[in-house]
């Protein structure tokens, strides 16, 4: 299993990701980068559940569900105010494109690259099953 670390979320700190599907979510980030999923929490009578994702250099991502909230209607992977993607590096040109093209495979969109960008970094542009953009970087 590949390891990956998130750019743009610190160590130590969470970031929060509402999921439509939030099974569906958890097995995507365990699969693809190696995120090992914690103890799901479950409140039942206020409609809410998460897990939280940690990856190996401590970054975590919670991965949420409510019945309390109505998803914002947007077109998947459209860029928007707030969180426009979480990039997540995972060690080489070579891991970049091998991870682009097994999501490919699998139907995942891909958005951009691999390729390298203005700003130097070499990338990818994915969504993941809620349609999240993930750049996926060395």
């Amino acid at each position: 299993m590949r390891s990956a670390s998130v750019i743009g979320v610190a160590s130590k700190f969470a970031r929060a990701l509402d999921g439509v599907e939030a099974d569906r979510c958890v097995l995507f980030y365990a699969s693809h980068f190696g995120a090992k999923a914690g103890r799901r929490y479950i409140h039942a009578s206020k409609g809410f559940e998460s897990c939280f994702l940690r990856f190996d250099d401590g970054a975590r991502l919670e991965v949420m569900k409510t019945t309390a909230l109505a998803p914002a209607a947007a077109a998947p992977g459209v860029q928007r105010m707030g969180l426009t993607h979480m990039a997540i590096a995972v060690g080489s040109e070579q891991e970049v494109d091998l991870l682009t093209q097994r999501l490919r495979e699998e139907g995942y969109p891909v958005l951009d690259g691999p390729r390298r960008a203005g700003d130097g970094y070499y990338e990818s542009v994915v969504l993941d099953p809620d349609g999240n953009r993930i750049e996926i970087t060395v």
